[in-house]
């Protein structure tokens, strides 16, 4: 399956935000690829799907975060339209900004 996955972790808490943030970070690097900041595209079958679901549910904070998951069938990843910088987003000039 295609996937698009996206997060907001507050960071209100500063020191559990950032470490929430992190793991919920490395949790989708592990899956996917980094297309902006908080942005995966992935390709996954379904058991890698369960894995990735339960680790992202564990990371985050429900009264505090947002985890969207966008399932997309198979022909939308050849209608993506990309305009701008190709480079990977730099995760630890970020990070170090926050």
């Amino acid at each position: 399956m295609f996937l698009l996955v996206t997060y907001d972790v507050s960071t209100v808490d500063e020191k559990a935000g950032a470490r929430r943030l992190r793991r919920v970070a490395k949790a989708c690097v592990s899956y996917g690829t980094r297309v902006q900041k908080s942005v995966f595209e992935m390709q996954l079958g379904q058991k890698e799907w369960a894995e990735l679901r339960a680790r992202l549910l564990a990371e985050i904070d429900l009264e505090q975060d947002s985890l969207r998951i966008y399932f997309l069938d198979q022909t939308s990843k050849a209608r993506i339209e990309h305009f701008g910088v190709t480079r990977p987003v730099n995760v630890v000039e970020d990070t170090l900004t926050l």
